[in-house]
């Protein structure tokens, strides 16, 4: 079973840390990782640039548009994910509650599924 937990970061965060505050962070999350890869459990993780340099694209009735960010009407930002082969619902929270993102963002736990699955 695969569980997703995705870093949730304040918009302008990274931009108002220090330097050394910055790659300490990233040391950290980097170790998390690690740790992950040596439990066999980590799929994938990857850090994502700021929304600064998204696009989301919708088709409302057929016609695609697209919509550069930032996205003023967001608070937070999706600043990176890890991919996790566990299963239980309960070890993806453990394992969330260890990683150092909780410190200064937020982590949400999500069970991978088909979009038909409630």
């Amino acid at each position: 079973m695969a569980y997703l937990l995705l870093i949730h970061e304040t918009r302008g965060a990274r931009a108002a840390r220090t330097e050394d505050e910055a790659h300490r962070q990233y040391d950290d999350m980097m170790a998390f990782a690690a740790s992950l890869q040596a439990d066999g459990i980590l799929r994938a993780a990857e850090s994502l640039r700021t929304d600064d340099h998204a696009v989301r694209i919708r088709a409302p009735g057929g016609k695609p548009q697209h919509l550069d960010g930032p996205f003023t009407e967001a608070r937070e930002m999706v600043g990176g994910f890890f991919l996790l082969d566990i299963t239980t619902r309960e070890e993806a929270l453990a394992i969330a509650r260890r990683c150092p993102a909780v410190a200064w963002g937020t982590v949400e736990v999500r069970e991978c599924a088909p979009c038909h699955v409630l």
